[in-house]
């Protein structure tokens, strides 16, 4: 089972580089074996197309490598604390994707203006609250996680399976790794059409409540009845 954890982290990590939401080395995917304990991501500073099976390192709850010879990805503190936080989750990605990290960097959550948007997140993508100085200083990566953890303390990461840190960038999350950077993807198109609407107008308000429940619903929950069934 281990083999196919390492093979959907593989495939994630590489999907991140198929879509262009990070170049060189910038992003990471992860996946977990919640009944082994178990999660595997990608390895720090090795390039996507370089990447095979093997190179997945395998960790436990406590970041102690159990299987791989490189080091995880720095990122690794973070994704613990969501999957510690998150119990539905089973993937987690960090891109660095332009449209969505120019929204990191100001600060601000993306309002949901349209339907793609409301397809995919019950609302504005939301964004963390800048990390303090003694934050950084102290174990930089864990923090991040647990801003994230705080940001969603009245939110549900299955109805919004991605945030913004500020200055930062995004993370996502899924039931699998692959679902995890299918949101990313999502994201990043979200983030461009609403730079976009707001370059054509400002004043663009956010979509009413009622379209917005209308297509979350129509895609996700127990009233479902986009696609072929599929899980969300």
């Amino acid at each position: 089972m281990l083999e196919e954890l390492r093979r959907q982290v593989l495939e994630a990590n590489l999907e991140i580089a198929r879509r262009a939401l990070a170049p060189y080395t910038w992003g990471n995917a992860s996946g977990i074996d919640r009944e082994r304990g178990v999660i595997g991501i990608k390895p720090s500073g090795v390039p996507y197309d370089a990447l095979t099976p093997e190179m997945i390192v395998l960790v436990n709850w406590d970041l102690r490598v159990i299987e791989g010879k490189l080091s995880p990805s720095t990122d690794l503190p973070t994704h613990l604390e969501l999957y510690r936080a998150f119990p539905s989750i089973g993937g987690i990605a960090h891109t660095h994707s332009p449209c969505a990290c120019a929204w990191a960097q100001a600060a601000r959550e993306i309002p949901c203006l349209g339907t793609t948007h409301a397809d995919h997140f019950y609302g504005p993508v939301p964004v963390t609250e800048p990390l303090t100085d003694a934050e950084i200083a102290g174990g930089y990566e864990k923090a991040t996680g647990l801003s994230i953890v705080r940001r969603f303390r009245f939110l549900d990461p299955v109805a919004v399976p991605g945030t913004l840190c500020a200055n930062h960038g995004p993370f996502t999350w899924g039931i699998t790794p692959s679902k995890a950077v299918y949101h990313s993807a999502v994201l990043e198109e979200c983030a461009r059409m609403a730079m976009w609407t707001f370059a054509i107008n400002p004043e663009t308000p956010p979509l009413r409540k009622a379209l917005l429940d209308k297509h979350y619903s129509r895609k996700h929950g127990p009233g479902a009845y986009y696609g072929q069934g599929e899980p969300g």
